[in-house]
């Protein structure tokens, strides 16, 4: 795993939503080596511990990635008072990320909350061959759905209250899409209870399903077991590393 760790400029900020950033970060040698599903390891001001955040995008040509991250604690907020033109303290890219076949035909996207940002890179890749279905709590928290529409993908929306799209959850169109057949590949980042529920689909139907964990981590690259989690591969339960082995798994592979 190749990662680094430096001082990089901000070279953009949004406030997307409340309490949600975006930033976008001059970083080429990062960039140059990021995948989709990986994610960065983001110093705040007077906390010892890093805050992991996923990449929402890459651009390689221009050599930079956009992170978007919501405010969760002491440590996210004061990342959010960075402005542009300020540095941050990163080291990137982290983790192992998703598998992209571009010979697949359709794929679905599965987001929930704050677990959408890490789908937007695979919408760029896929495109058309793309349907991307977000859930969040309320209309007010929906994020990045005109960035996957401009990606080509089919763009379904679900929220809690049912002030937009679908009052639901992300599994009702789920299976219904999966019902219909002709589906090579499901991805999905986002609560535990909603990435159970996408899992359990997919292998009632046969289909691949790559899941990426929300932990909390301390070390970010697997020297502590601060992010471990029930995992199996040839028969034998372990506890693998989310920061290291993961956050991307095999559906099939993490222990519920």
């Amino acid at each position: 795993m190749k990662y680094t760790q430096g001082q990089y400029i901000i070279i953009e900020k949004k406030a997307i939503a409340r309490e949600i950033y975006s930033f976008t970060i001059a970083c080429p040698e990062v960039a140059e080596v990021a995948s989709a599903g990986q994610f960065v390891h983001i110093r705040a001001n007077g906390f010892t511990l890093r805050r992991p955040i996923s990449i929402c995008g890459i651009d390689k040509e221009k050599g930079t990635l956009r992170i978007v991250f919501e405010i969760r604690g002491e440590g996210t907020a004061e990342i959010a008072k960075l402005n542009k033109g300020d540095l941050v303290d990163m080291l990137a890219p982290l983790g192992h990320g998703f598998t992209v076949d571009e010979t697949f035909r359709k794929v679905v996207l599965v987001g929930g909350g704050i677990g959408t940002p890490p789908m937007l890179p695979l919408a760029k890749i896929y495109g058309k061959k793309a349907t991307a279905i977000s859930g969040f709590r309320s209309s007010a928290a929906a994020i990045l759905q005109d960035d996957f529409k401009s990606a080509g993908a089919e763009t379904i929306l679900c929220t809690d209250d049912g002030s937009a799209g679908i009052h639901g959850f992300v599994t009702q169109p789920l299976t219904d899409i999966v019902t219909a057949g002709g589906i090579d590949m499901v991805y999905a980042c986002g609560p535990m209870p909603m990435l159970k529920g996408v899992a359990a689909i997919c292998k009632e139907n046969g289909i691949r399903c790559e899941i990426s964990l929300e932990e909390r981590m301390a070390c970010g690259i697997g020297a502590c077991l601060g992010c471990a989690c029930r995992t199996v591969r040839n028969d034998e339960e372990y506890f693998a590393h989310v920061c290291k082995d993961g956050p991307v798994f095999k559906a099939e592979e993490v222990l519920w």
